[in-house]
């Protein structure tokens, strides 16, 4: 094997394995490659051209990556659409991302359908894998046509940001001019950064929704350097083990969500499958607390590599090594990047004081799509921030404190809710937890936890009693929550990011905050 590349590989070896679908369906690179050809060739015919959007409403499937790499190679910007939005939310992001094309999957034709005639989308900008009343087949796309869709140019991934606090907001980056056919360098270092080489035997197993930006841009990468993708439908501890087993997977993209269902599992089922095949378990998109971090550790050693970054770029790594010598850290600036700690002047706040966080990697820009204030807002010395409050120790390791937006004020005291959550997690009572401020006509605000209980747990004023006294030897007291609620399931998206919002929006209803 001399070239990487999809398109490459599949000319080299056209029956080396792409991807493997939940169902156990297995796609080789020259299917992929023809599919990708033949669905480029009809989105050309249906007028569609570089710097165009499309949006994808799909599971995780072969489907999805096939209409991925479909679209970069005519210079699309493709929106993966989360399918647990309402239809209105989804016509929102239609509208707002100047959608040309829409697909959507038959599972989510309900969804679909309503969302496509509430952005007004005509009918010759609908497609449907499976049948959908209105849409027009995919199959029929570039059906009776041979070659690759010309022009070619890359496109680009615009994936609109979670909206843990307001409407969500495209990222949307410039075109650069690249042939589809070569691997961008930066995805090559990438994955560098990890030890992931081409080829190599390497398999991934994609386990978290392809509408996120670091799920579909693993896979993706994967795919280029001409590693086997396996593709989990929906996430299962249990099932995630299995198929480590049985197609060693040597690497992954989790949440810290993901570890607690992984160390939920009974410990006869943990030991009865081999996960030695793993090289880099890899982790991000939310804060890990420690006790689950080093529970992993404990379990599958040195592979756990923790990074931190945002839809809108990165960040920092860390290894196993590192973290053990400096639990808590996210790690240190990637190669070639930088990251800086600001004080509300602007200026680069002393070490291991708080501040907001901002990252640069090289020359890398973005916008957020129709958001010129939110853009500027996020920009500052060719540096942007996603509103995190951390700080830098003296060798430049990064710790995280919480979200700008999340910050209680108690009393004109700063109270970072993620450092209560790390320490509440350790208790053997809590499967999960989130914590954030309610009004306090004398404080401005008082500290609420709200705990999801690990199962079986009973509880009730004496399991309150004991997470309170757990925290008063580990926290401050003006950091100990003033009440604790119990909820069956804290609401996260499948890849674990947690909608605190919903959870605090209801006692803030007509009332300001002063964040």
């Amino acid at each position: 094997m001399n070239g990487i590349g999809m398109w490459t590989v599949a000319s080299e070896s056209p029956q080396r394995e792409a991807i493997v679908e939940p169902g156990g369906r297995t796609l080789t690179y020259g299917e992929l490659a023809a599919e990708a050809d033949r669905i480029g060739r009809g989105l050309r015919a249906a007028g569609l051209g570089a710097d165009d959007t499309i949006a994808l409403l799909m599971p995780n499937s072969a489907d999805i990556l096939i209409m991925y790499f479909a679209s970069v190679q005519i210079g699309l910007h493709v929106v993966p659409l989360n399918w647990h939005l309402t239809a209105p939310e989804l016509a929102h992001i239609l509208r707002d991302s100047g959608a040309k094309a829409f697909v959507a999957d038959a599972r989510f034709a309900d969804a679909a359908l309503a969302a496509a005639d509430e952005a007004d989308l005509p009918p010759t900008s609908r497609f449907a894998v499976g049948d959908i009343p209105g849409f027009l087949p995919s199959l029929a796309l570039g059906a009776g046509g041979s070659g690759r869709p010309e022009p070619r140019t890359l496109g680009a991934l615009m994936v609109y940001t979670s909206g843990t606090s307001g409407r969500p907001k495209g990222v949307r980056r410039p075109l650069l001019g690249l042939d589809p056919d070569d691997v961008p360098p930066v995805s090559l270092w990438f994955f560098g950064l990890f030890g992931l080489r081409p080829f190599d035997d390497h398999v991934h197993l994609c386990c978290s929704p392809l509408y996120h930006t670091a799920v579909m841009n693993f896979a993706v990468i994967s795919v280029q350097m001409g590693h086997k993708v396996v593709v989990m439908d929906h996430w299962d501890a249990g099932d995630f083990l299995r198929l480590v087993d049985r197609h060693r997977v040597t690497h992954s993209h989790m949440v810290p969500t993901q570890f607690r269902r992984l160390l939920a599992l009974p410990l006869a089922l943990r030991e009865g499958v081999d996960v030695s095949s793993m090289r880099a378990m890899i982790h991000g998109a939310a804060p890990c607390p420690q006790p689950v971090k080093q529970a992993m550790l404990d379990w599958w050693g040195p592979v756990v590599i923790e990074y931190y970054a945002a839809s809108e770029g990165g960040g920092t790594l860390i290894t196993a090594q590192e973290w053990r010598a400096r639990p808590g850290s996210v790690g240190k600036a990637w190669p070639g990047s930088r990251v800086r700690v600001l004080d509300d002047d602007g200026k680069d706040a002393p070490e291991l004081s708080p501040g907001r966080v901002y990252l640069q990697m090289g020359d890398a820009t973005f916008e957020y799509h129709g958001d010129a204030e939110k853009t500027r807002a996020s920009w500052r010395d060719r540096m942007f921030t996603v509103g995190d409050i951390g700080y830098l120790d003296a060798d430049g390791y990064l710790f995280l404190c919480d979200r700008a937006s999340d910050v209680i004020i108690v009393g004109g005291v700063n109270v970072y809710p993620a450092e209560i959550e790390n320490e509440l997690s350790g208790h053997p009572s809590v499967a999960d937890v989130a914590v954030f401020g309610i009004p306090h006509e004398e404080w401005g605000e008082e500290i609420k936890a709200v705990v999801e209980p690990v199962d079986g747990v009973v509880t009730g004023p004496e399991l309150t009693a004991s997470l309170l006294d757990f925290l008063t030897t580990r926290l401050a007291r003006f950091k100990i929550p003033r009440t604790v609620d119990y909820v069956e399931r804290l609401p996260r998206d499948p890849n674990g990011k947690l909608y605190k919002r919903l959870l605090r929006d209801p006692y803030w209803s007509a009332r300001d905050r002063a964040i």
